[in-house]
């Protein structure tokens, strides 16, 4: 009878093992719970609210204009500048094929979000519990600096979603071990880095989770040979890229003032959601620094060897950008849009926070039928959902053109309706033509007076424009001559760059007048007439 109960025992436990197992493999691969559905649709109907905002900013109509270059031309282009793009132009280039349209270029952006979404919510799960992935998904979901680049035609949010896919990637590959997992880590964190060379930041967080979590050698070996792998895919971007290094000459050495802002934008921008944010991650660190005070044993905390959820999220929200905010004091190449990948880690903190305040609270019990971790969960997507009511007016206004750093639209408009057939339009400086390049019906018929080569004919963004000379004899006969010029362009301050732009200045000063002027949305379309004999 003994034995016969043993027997028993034994099978149990070895099916209960079986089951675990197997939980946990479905876990890794692709988590079908509500923790991951529900953040991932929520954050794909805030991506589509309000998509078609009537008008593309500068930086989706470069991705609008390039990607519906040839082949021949995106890969002339990429020779000369945005290489770090190129790998999204052609996959955009692809996407636009089917229809060139503003809602289909952010559709992408839009899809991503909510897979990074998706992905919030499995690592909460697989890293704690379902309740707390799904409270971090829809935390993720409801911020609106996801939903800002949600929706917008550039690669931001398909960087993020790469990188959380490689984060949960790196949590299977230490738990397993297998030559497989690292394989796929590789390959998911190379494509990502492809994308945008600076996600390869990533490597810095995940280097310091595996010091966090003290694996293993084998583990550390594993993930060096991936992150080399990584590194050596990447080596030819980062090459080309910085031949191109102008590019961003417009940036500068951040302050101390760029990383509160980083902060907010993380974690709220609205004060009272930052504050509870913040005091539910410091929960969440400081029960993460109690366990590895007990000695790091086995027990709801974590366990030896393994990531725990904080030992993955904290280095995601802080190494990549205090890396390249440090890195920046010297070459400047921080902006919060490259680091946008790191936002998953203040959710996912702060849903850890709740859950630990949850436990805290053990004599809870809410009224009716309802089972109490049902209840919690339940409870917890009501706070969230209160952090999104509180900053429902923050999201709405982000869905207006006048929201973004400029409106193209609204200047081709402006355009339209004062150009006439024949016109010759001058653009000061030369990167004002990206108006153009954008909305060309706002220009029909006129005459771009500066331009040599055209943009995707030239591999450039806003095309090539002709010597002093040349511009001289061309405005020789013209009584008149409109002007789209950039605001900064009329300061003081303003120093032309390149002969070609001082010649515009001298010779409109010289010979012309302005008669007719109109301003808004960044720019000035003057008339300029004649004044000397032609």
């Amino acid at each position: 009878m003994v034995d016969q109960v043993v027997v028993r025992v034994v099978e149990l436990l070895r099916a209960k093992r079986r089951g675990a197992g197997l939980s946990a493999r479905r876990t890794l691969s692709a988590p079908r719970s509500p923790a991951v559905l529900v953040p991932a649709l929520t954050m794909l109907a805030l991506a589509l609210w309000g998509i078609d905002r009537g008008g593309m900013w500068r930086d989706e109509g470069v991705t609008f204009q390039v990607a519906r270059r040839s082949l021949p031309e995106i890969w002339h282009l990429l020779h000369t500048v945005d290489a770090v793009h190129g790998v999204y132009y052609l996959a955009m280039h692809a996407v636009l094929a089917v229809h060139p349209d503003e809602v289909v270029l952010r559709l992408p952006s839009a899809l991503a979000a909510s897979v990074a979404a998706g992905l919030v919510g499995a690592l909460g799960t697989h890293l704690a519990r379902p309740r707390v992935g799904l409270w971090a998904g829809l935390l993720y979901a409801v911020t609106p600096m996801t939903g800002h680049y949600a929706q917008e035609g550039r690669s931001y949010a398909l960087v993020a979603a790469g990188a959380l896919a490689a984060t949960l990637l790196l949590v299977r590959a230490v738990r397993t071990g297998t030559v497989r997992a690292w394989l796929w880590y590789a390959a998911v964190l190379g494509g990502t880095v492809l994308l945008h060379e600076l996600a390869v930041l990533l490597l810095c967080a995940h280097a310091v989770t595996l010091l966090l979590a003290r694996v293993a050698g084998d583990r550390w070996r594993g993930w060096g040979c991936a992150a080399a792998g990584v590194c050596v895919a990447a080596l030819p971007l980062v090459l080309v890229s910085r031949e191109q290094s102008a590019q961003l000459s417009w940036l500068r050495p951040p302050d101390w003032g760029d990383a509160l802002t980083l902060l907010g934008d993380f974690t709220g921008p609205a004060p009272l959601v930052v504050a509870v944010e913040l005091v539910l991650a410091a929960l969440a660190v400081s029960g993460a620094a109690a366990w590895r005070a007990r000695g790091g044993r086995s027990d709801r905390w974590g366990r030896p060897g393994r990531p725990t959820l904080v030992a993955v999220a904290a280095p995601l929200l802080v190494v990549p950008p205090a890396t390249l905010l440090s890195i920046s004091q010297v070459w400047p190449l921080y902006d919060a849009r490259y680091v946008l990948f790191s936002l998953a880690g203040a959710p996912l903190l702060a849903a850890a926070g709740a859950e630990r305040l949850a436990g805290a609270v053990r004599g809870f019990r809410p009224p009716g039928q309802v089972p109490h971790r049902a209840a919690g969960a339940l409870l917890g997507a009501a706070v969230v959902g209160l952090a999104f009511w509180w900053q429902v007016p923050l999201l709405r206004a982000d869905r207006l053109a006048a929201e973004r750093p400029d409106d193209p639209a609204a200047v081709a408009a402006m355009a339209a309706g004062a150009l006439r057939a024949g016109d010759a339009v001058l653009y000061v400086p030369s990167i004002g033509r990206r108006t153009e390049l954008a909305y060309p019906d706002g220009f029909l018929g006129t005459r771009d007076l500066a331009l040599r080569s055209g943009a995707a004919a030239s591999g450039t963004l806003y095309g090539r424009e002709v010597g002093p000379a040349e511009l001289r004899r061309r405005m020789a006969p013209l009584t008149r001559v409109w002007v789209l010029t950039e605001s900064y362009a009329n300061r003081r301050s303003w120093h032309p760059p390149t002969p070609t732009e001082r010649a515009k200045r001298d010779v409109l000063s010289r010979d012309f007048t302005v008669t007719a002027e109109r301003r808004g949305y960044g720019v000035v379309l003057r008339l300029y007439t004649r004044t000397t004999p032609t």
